[in-house]
């Protein structure tokens, strides 16, 4: 059995490819009120948690905010930052849609 510390502020909580950081930029641009991604993530399924990608008008006040950008801005939910703390997010633009890879064992 072995221990990890998990530091919320650590940067490198989430890594973002370049792909999806372009995909948040356009969906912001699109959005009417949206300044921000938020990723979090609800419990659902066979796995347990199902990652949940928003964009909003604002932060919330306990918000890790990551900024990817001069205009782009990921907020990640500090209730699910030990969970989606090593993730990467990708956008594969071929099938319209994120991927996410979390090679962290729990």
């Amino acid at each position: 059995m072995s221990v990890q510390t998990f530091d919320p502020a650590q940067a490198g909580a989430v890594d973002v490819t370049p792909a999806a950081i372009e995909h948040f930029r356009t969906q912001i641009r699109n959005a009417q009120d949206a300044r921000a991604v938020r990723l979090s993530v609800r419990k659902s399924g066979c796995t347990g948690y199902m990652y949940v990608v928003d964009l909003v008008p604002a932060a919330r006040p306990d918000d890790l905010h990551v900024q990817l950008g001069d205009d782009v801005e990921l907020l990640v939910a500090r209730d699910s930052l030990a969970i989606v703390n090593g993730t990467q997010i990708d956008y594969v633009a071929a099938r319209n849609r994120y991927v996410f890879l979390n090679h962290v064992q729990w």
